[in-house]
């Protein structure tokens, strides 16, 4: 026995015990919660096959280039070999520098023991040349299609990540140490979490990701004052409250996404785009769609414009007497607005709107990045037989395959947290917003991914119609604005940028720093990330980027900037501003409605456990 370490007492033991029975209790319901869940669906079945048909062509590949694979073999044997001499070395109280070092943005390897403790120096060491040999290995494949390597490159990286030595109890110094300060308590309650979490979850896991107890849906999160003053079976739609004597006199529409709920505009007062466009004199109606579930069905993307946009324009006009509005909208929301655009564009209409603003959105779908993965024919084909069978997709599905695209910060992170240290999730709002699904309908659904994704129509002048009208979106004269963000996962922005050369109409493309969520909801009182901007619209994105301006803080005050110089908005003709049920609109209820409040669980009379109530 080691210097300094005392045997356990027998209350010590049999406190360890008792934690061990507790243990294998949690662990024997954990294991008949899965049995239950072994069967799998259509979609999830249809991602299996992929894979084993990535794999299946990454391994005849390398087959086939014997040199690769002896090159890959030998780099295998020699990384060992120095790795072994470094830790005699290290044993024997040398200081040696390591062979291999996490990369700059990963999280996982920031407790002292993985460079101060050469036991977990040499296990942190052996994963990352593991990891970087199958990248690289990858990236030498030849005889693939690029999308083959991007799937092969995914499923490939999903199973590295998963067998991180943080991700299991004795390699992970920062649990074993819990362990030992709490005897194993830490373990029976992540057992406990992991079993709330599977029972709250559709298919695959849904981790909790923040304490949801501490957020309420109009009281501390989506605040901004206004009033519900129209409503159909698919939206709400919200008036806000104006917070200056007067207003322009165009009104600014938002279309928000219909995947999670439109709150992300609206989370924080200090961080509220709806908020800010409210002082900044405009009259803000948002459309807040609702959580469908089996019976909305049989919606359709032209139900969607329809009742959606289409619909809301009609309210507007009713409201205020306005025949025109400004259109704000973001990411799938963006997408639509823009089939709504060609639409009304080919049924003389255009004019219904004066602007329209696409934030984070693609329009032409060439390269959708890594979320193609889900959307091979293959996989597609699962989904479709799923939403035909349920009538629609599960948020929380596709919650959970939108994480796995940042799987280390947004489900590895989290799993090691709550399950393996037994930890509560802190309050975070973003994370609740993310974690407050809503369902995709069948008819709607399944058309978007082949229609858009898949085959990409909506680029081909004709190449979907809707409600009997061919859409073309290069016809579409009305000015645009593209705002997209560097790092954007979801909507990459060299993708958003080849939608910008569509409209016939004035456009201007604007890059923001950050990501997806982050990049967009900047307001200017942060000071963060910045933007470029270009007058030109060159052929390609990169040529765009090279003769880009970069300029420090939010894009906010140059889209503001942007309207009003324009003209799209009038700051020579204000109106006195409107309050909500002033127009021909009575007041329904006040903002932010009950559709947003409306959850998966209670939309699919699920009876969620007691971190879900």
């Amino acid at each position: 026995m080691q210097s300094g370490v005392q045997a356990p007492t027998q209350v010590e033991l049999e406190a360890w015990n008792a934690q061990l029975a507790a243990i294998g209790e949690e662990y024997k319901a954990l294991m008949q919660d899965l049995l239950a869940r072994m069967v799998p669906s259509d979609a999830a079945e249809s991602v299996h096959d992929d894979m084993r048909q990535c794999f299946q062509a990454g391994a005849q590949s390398l087959m086939q280039n014997p040199p690769l694979l002896w090159q890959t073999q030998s780099r295998l044997l020699q990384d060992q070999f120095q790795l072994w001499q470094q830790s005699l070395r290290s044993l024997a109280g040398e200081e040696v520098e390591p062979l291999i070092t996490p990369g700059k943005g990963d999280r996982r390897f920031r407790d002292d023991a993985w460079r101060d403790d050469p036991y977990y120096l040499a296990i942190m060491q052996q994963y990352l040349l593991f990891s970087r040999m199958v990248e690289e290995l990858i990236e030498r494949l030849d005889g693939l299609s690029e999308d083959q390597k991007r799937n092969l490159g995914f499923y490939a990286r999903q199973l590295v990540n998963a067998m991180a030595p943080t991700n299991f109890v004795t390699t992970n110094p920062e649990v074993m140490r819990k362990t030992m300060e709490t005897r194993g308590q830490n373990l029976v309650e992540g057992l406990a979490r992991l079993r709330e979490d599977l029972a709250n979850s559709a298919e695959g896991l849904n981790v909790t990701m923040t304490d949801r107890s501490a957020f309420a849906i109009g009281e501390n999160i989506a605040v901004t004052p206004g009033a519900v003053v129209f409503e159909n079976e698919l939206i709400q739609l919200i008036q806000y409250t104006p917070t200056t004597e007067q207003a322009y006199k165009t009104p600014l529409l938002v279309v928000p996404p219909w995947i999670n709920k439109y709150y992300i505009l609206d989370l924080r007062q200090d961080n509220s785009l709806v908020r800010w466009l409210v002082e900044q004199g405009h009259t803000v109606f948002l459309i807040s769609w609702r959580n469908p579930g089996p019976e909305q069905r049989d919606l359709n993307w032209a139900d969607y414009m329809q009742l959606g946009p289409i619909d809301a324009m009609g309210a507007i006009e009713q409201a205020t007497g306005e025949k025109s509005v400004n259109l704000m909208s973001y990411c799938i929301g963006g997408t639509l607005a823009a089939s709504t655009m060609a639409y009304l564009t080919s049924t003389r209409r255009g004019r219904k709107v004066k602007s329209v603003t696409y934030m984070a959105t693609l329009q032409d779908f060439r390269d959708p990045g890594e979320i193609g993965v889900f959307l091979s024919e293959t996989v597609l084909d699962g989904i479709e037989a799923k939403l035909e069978r349920d009538g629609y997709l599960d948020g929380r599905v596709m919650a959970y395959s939108f994480n796995l695209l940042r799987e280390n910060d947004l489900f590895w992170s989290f799993y090691i947290n709550n399950y393996l240290k037994g930890d509560a999730p802190a309050p975070f709002d973003l994370l609740y917003w993310n974690t407050d699904g809503t369902n995709l309908p069948a008819g709607t659904h399944a058309w978007y991914l082949r229609h858009m994704y898949l085959e990409n129509r909506l680029v081909q002048p004709g190449g979907i119609e809707l409600d009997g009208v061919k859409i073309d979106l290069r016809k579409i004269s009305t000015p645009s604005y593209f705002i997209s963000t560097r790092e954007d996962h979801i909507a990459k922005w060299n993708s958003t940028y080849y939608g910008a050369l569509l409209p016939k109409g004035p456009v201007k493309f604007v890059l923001g720093g950050s990501g997806h969520i982050a990049g967009i909801v900047n307001p200017p009182s942060r000071n963060k990330y910045g933007y470029w901007t270009n007058d030109a619209l060159p052929y390609t994105a990169e040529e765009w980027l090279e003769g880009a301006e970069q300029h420090e803080g939010s894009w906010w005050p140059h889209w503001q900037a942007w309207m009003t110089e324009n003209g799209y908005v009038d700051t020579e003709k204000l109106v006195p501003a409107r309050q909500p049920g002033d127009g021909e609109l009575d007041i329904l209820e006040p903002a932010p409605g009950r559709y947003v409040r409306m959850t998966i669980p209670e939309v699919l009379g699920e009876n969620p456990t007691s971190s879900e109530a």
